[in-house]
């Protein structure tokens, strides 16, 4: 059986039934972390361009699915674009091995099935749970392989999370489902040169758009291929160079992957749990910085001046950003640097978490944290976690002390997340009322309406 059906029957198979405890309060604190974004980012330049763009181009078009916060009326494609390009301006996005951010695309796409077919809460659980497993699956082991390539694997995967997403909600069965994951590898694209070379590359809402004209043609009848996956020419032979399992790169150092290992254990194991909330408006290399520098010198009653010096000790793709092919960080420490956030946690206790990743109009930052962050060194490790920073703090005083980074820092239950996030409340008082909806989403009886409707 080919990957794409073995997908396919495990979506179109999925009950909210058959999901765990831990996976269905994963999809509330996913849920809550995309929208909370889109609550920050309503009255962005970015959202505001957007909306305009959309508007523009759909004059005289239907007006079916609402985009959130604004209540604007677009298309079902027209409204997911301008809500990924919300999300994505909000910087609050939930993060799988470091490149992939699902919920930029899987939500946009969602929200607008959900809210033409009015699916119930239940239903749209299951979708989401379904949607963030496939697309996390299929790009595990081939996110730096692809990225060397100069793809970019948010949006390049982002498109099968959106899909599955869609026809789910859509109640498409298997062979429907099976066509729309065919047609997205006819319509993955992302790529890094634009963002390098001093433009603004299309990511998410992009393969949004494109994953809604892969659900149409699939539930319109458009033959799909049956290996467009693993075969000779298929997805992963055009975006990682073999349909081998052949790695250029990988997070482990490990050169080989087996393309069977996409659907072991689909249903029982859930790499969806992986997935991290990356609440500080930052890159995701960057988020354990704060908390674990924060949490050694709290444990050990440290203050700034007590310090000479900080190491930390990463996995070497998160000194390699975008990919090692190219690297375009330069590794000197600076404003929105990772010594910069190492110093924040170290020197404050935290990071501001309404604040994007240096200071806005008005804002300044603590003269200590300007100071301390050159006397931070980062060590590149390969086969260390990722995410996972292992820091020593060198004091004045002859003390030295070390934490030990997990890389599930930011992995944590609903209610933990919705007071973490709890910040969000002072710049947008929708926030209350939204975590509300997002905790009893299971019970909702049209999940698109009252989800959009909790941010307008």
């Amino acid at each position: 059986m080919s990957l794409s059906r073995e997908l396919a029957i495990f979506a179109a198979n999925l009950r909210y039934e058959d999901l765990p405890t831990a996976v269905i309060d994963r999809v509330k604190g996913v849920t809550l972390q995309a929208l909370t974004s889109a609550l920050l980012a309503r009255d962005m330049p970015p959202t505001i361009q957007a909306l305009a763009m959309m508007q523009e181009e759909e004059a005289g078009g239907g007006g079916v699915a609402t985009v959130l916060c604004s209540g604007a009326k677009l298309t079902k494609g027209g409204a997911a674009f301008v809500n990924a390009e919300m999300i994505f301006a909000g910087g609050k996005w939930d993060t799988f091995r470091m490149l992939t951010h699902p919920g930029i695309a899987i939500f946009p796409a969602a929200l607008a099935a959900a809210e033409v077919t009015g699916c119930s809460g239940r239903e749209f659980i299951t979708a989401i749970a379904a949607a963030y497993e496939i697309l996390e699956r299929m790009a595990a082991d081939f996110i730096p392989t692809i990225m060397s390539r100069g793809f970019h694997a948010g949006p390049v995967f982002g498109i099968f999370g959106a899909a599955v997403a869609a026809a789910k909600i859509h109640g498409m069965n298997a062979d429907q489902i099976h066509g729309a994951i065919a047609q997205c590898v006819n319509l993955a694209s992302g790529n890094l040169e634009g963002g390098r070379s001093g433009g603004k590359a299309l990511r998410e809402g992009g393969a949004v758009r494109n994953a809604l004209l892969a659900v149409a043609l699939s539930k319109h009848g458009t033959p799909a291929g049956e290996t467009t996956l693993e075969g000779e020419a298929g997805f992963y032979h055009a975006y990682t160079g073999n349909n081998l399992g052949v790695l250029r790169y990988s997070y482990t150092g490990d050169n080989k992957t087996d393309l069977a290992k996409i659907t072991a254990g689909l249903g029982k194991d859930w790499m969806f749990l992986e997935t991290l909330y990356r609440v500080y408006s930052t890159a995701g290399y960057n988020i354990a910085h704060v908390d674990v520098t924060a949490a050694l010198c709290r444990e050990n009653n440290i203050t700034y001046k007590d310090i000479d010096r900080i190491e930390a000790v990463v996995n070497w793709f998160e000194t390699e950003y975008p990919s090692p092919a190219f690297p375009s960080r330069g590794g000197s420490p600076e404003v929105g640097s990772t010594q910069y956030f190492s110093a924040y946690g170290a020197a404050t206790g935290g990071y501001p978490l309404v604040r994007g990743d240096r200071p806005g109009p008005g804002e300044s930052d603590p003269p200590e944290v300007l100071d301390l962050m050159h006397r931070v060194k980062i060590i590149p490790m390969v086969r260390r976690t990722l995410f996972g920073p292992r820091v020593t703090v060198f004091c004045k005083d002859g003390r030295v002390v070390t934490k030990e980074g997990t890389g599930r820092e930011f992995i944590w239950d609903f209610e933990t997340h919705a007071k973490r996030m709890a910040p969000v409340g002072e710049k947008a008082p929708q926030y209350a009322g939204l975590v509300g909806v997002c905790r009893g989403l299971d019970s909702a009886e049209r999940a698109g309406s009252a989800l959009i409707g909790a941010t307008i």
